[in-house]
């Protein structure tokens, strides 16, 4: 997958079909001269509905589909003819894709898993024609409902990656590499930062026919949280983790600090972060001998289990599996299942500008109370409301 190729962001423009007109027509016919309505129904319109697909990685194939256009339903006919249903129109997204509303931000849906569907915007009810409505006093009723209108929105796609551990950590930290020693993945690998600049999957095969996926998150600096480096535009991606595989440098003046501060940035980012199960691999350990190794380990955290690696020699990795397959299968990090709530608890962050929005108006609107009253004229209006 090349640079270009990996899109986890898009602003599309959907509207659902509107429903079609009833008919109002009366039938005249030479055997029947008082044939009385036979309007027929409008058909529905279409919906807009997501969808999961685990052949899709990434959201370039939606990058320049900027509208999407469910179709609108028939009008009604004579003799009681239905109008023709509009069609659906089907979005596949890979899964672990977020819906927001671009307009408000709020967020809307969730696509978690292959073949999930989720109707994003409904398409219009038909109206009913004019049969619908004759009755013993009314035998030739001449008007007939018009369709529902259509639905619209522009929404936000956000690509969160679904993998059992995430890598984190600077850049040049050996992510990549490791990446490529345990799995058939090929992320690009150079000596200098920020090599990584999409995040990469792989799936890391076990004992017994066994694997897990890997994923290689862009490096993080300090202050990434705040928009610095490549900023909160990969963070999102190690909420959906669910192990954090620390790596920090042998060669590193100080790995705990190291540690601390990619902590400490996740921390600021989504507090709900330090929740998930954490590994500290300690890499390029082919820099370090016996002798150093055995006096790092008395100042890295004792909070965490901790492994030596070094991914170009093949020293550590397959300790380190073994500890990555045990955090994954012990009984406080089994995988759950990814529900709405779940992912409301992270929404904040992206949306941190219109958060800040809402409050303000929440205190004008506080201002403005004591001026307009209990506002109950108000709720009494919108109560007797009603769409024609």
């Amino acid at each position: 997958m090349s640079e270009s190729n990996f899109v986890d962001y898009v602003k599309i423009y959907c509207r659902s079909g509107k429903g079609g007109k009833g008919s109002m027509h009366l039938r005249h016919v030479k055997y029947q001269p008082n044939g009385g309505p036979d309007g027929g129904d409008g058909g529905h319109g279409g919906c807009v509905i997501l969808r999961g697909n685990h052949n899709y990685w990434t959201l370039l194939h939606l990058k320049y589909q900027r509208h999407v256009y469910a179709e609108h339903g028939g009008n009604g006919g004579r003799d009681k003819c239905h109008g023709t249903d509009g069609k659906n129109v089907y979005i596949d997204v890979p899964c672990g894709t977020v819906i927001y509303d671009a307009e408000t931000g709020k967020y809307v849906c969730d696509v978690t898993y292959d073949g999930q569907e989720v109707v994003l915007l409904k398409g219009g009810r038909g109206g009913l024609g004019n049969f619908q409505f004759r009755t013993s006093t009314r035998q030739a009723p001449r008007f007939a409902q018009p369709g529902e209108p259509a639905q619209e929105m522009t929404v936000i796609l956000e690509l969160k990656l679904l993998a059992d551990a995430g890598l984190v950590g600077f850049p040049n930290a050996g992510k990549s590499t490791l990446l490529s020693a345990l799995s058939s993945a090929r992320p690009k690998i150079a000596n200098y930062p920020f090599t990584t600049l999409e995040p990469s999957l792989g799936i890391v095969s076990y004992h017994d026919n066994k694997s897990f996926v890997m994923a290689d998150i862009p490096g993080i600096i300090e202050g990434a949280s705040e928009g610095k480096g490549l900023g909160l535009r990969f963070l999102r991606h190690i909420e959906r983790n669910s192990l954090l595989l620390f790596m920090v440098p042998g060669d590193t003046d100080d790995i705990k600090r190291e540690y601390e501060v990619l902590l400490n940035e996740l921390q600021k980012f989504n507090p709900e972060l330090l929740d998930k199960r954490r590994i500290l691999a300690v890499t390029k350990c082919d820099l370090l001998d016996d002798e150093l190794m055995e006096m790092l380990k008395t100042t890295l955290p004792i909070d965490l289990p901790v492994v030596f690696i070094s991914s170009v020699t093949g020293f550590g990795l397959d300790e380190l599996k073994d500890v990555l397959w045990k955090e994954l299968n012990s009984e406080s990090n089994k995988l759950q299942e990814i529900t709405a709530e779940d992912t409301l608890v992270h929404r904040d962050k992206d949306m941190k500008k219109f958060i800040e929005e809402q409050e303000k108006e929440s205190v004008d609107v506080g201002d403005d109370e004591e001026d307009m009253g209990n506002g109950s004229d108000a709720v009494d209006d919108l109560d007797n409301f009603e769409y024609e």
